[in-house]
């Protein structure tokens, strides 16, 4: 007999919203998200250890400043993190752009840009990726510019009003 989640893959897609990869290859989602704080209690657990020693390892290589080792550290880790969920699901990963950012257009476009490049560097095209922005008004435009200048896909998250809903359809249609 199939089980509740095999019977509800038949009418939607199911996104698993985990940084627990192992957990992914379990329940076989079609879409994963991600966000800082799952990355980051993924990170903890031991079977992860050699991510973030990648990721650190490419942080040193980057920079000798430990503000921006650290910078280069965490992006790494969401994309070493993505690129293994990817190897997993058919479909797309989204990768959180840092909400200090969401105030910031620029520094979105500049972050979400580096994401890209770092999965493409990895062997992982644009197309297998969403960029993931809060739904802030420089927010919104970000993800406008990526989509329409860059081809670069987003994922508006932090959506809390219909005043914002209104902003984000306005803005992508």
């Amino acid at each position: 007999m199939a089980s509740s989640l095999d019977q509800l893959k038949l009418y939607t897609v199911v996104v698993a919203d985990t940084g627990d990869i192992n957990a992914i290859g379990q329940y076989k989602p079609t879409d994963a998200t991600t966000n800082p704080s799952l990355l980051y209690a993924a990170a903890q657990q031991p079977q992860y250890s050699a991510l973030v020693e990648e990721a650190l390892a490419y942080a040193k290589s980057q920079s000798s400043n430990l503000d921006e080792q650290v910078t280069e550290a965490i992006d790494k880790l969401y994309v070493i993190f993505g690129a293994k969920i990817l190897s997993i699901v058919p479909g797309r990963v989204s990768t959180e752009v840092d909400a200090r950012l969401s105030f910031d257009k620029e520094a979105s476009i500049a972050k979400a840009r580096k994401f890209i490049d770092l999965y493409e560097k990895a062997g992982i095209g644009k197309e297998r990726v969403l960029v993931k922005l809060a739904s802030t008004w420089e927010g919104i435009q970000a993800a406008k510019t990526l989509e329409e200048k860059y081809g670069i896909h987003c994922n508006l998250t932090l959506l809390f009003s219909f005043a914002q809903v209104r902003m984000v359809n306005q803005a992508l249609s």
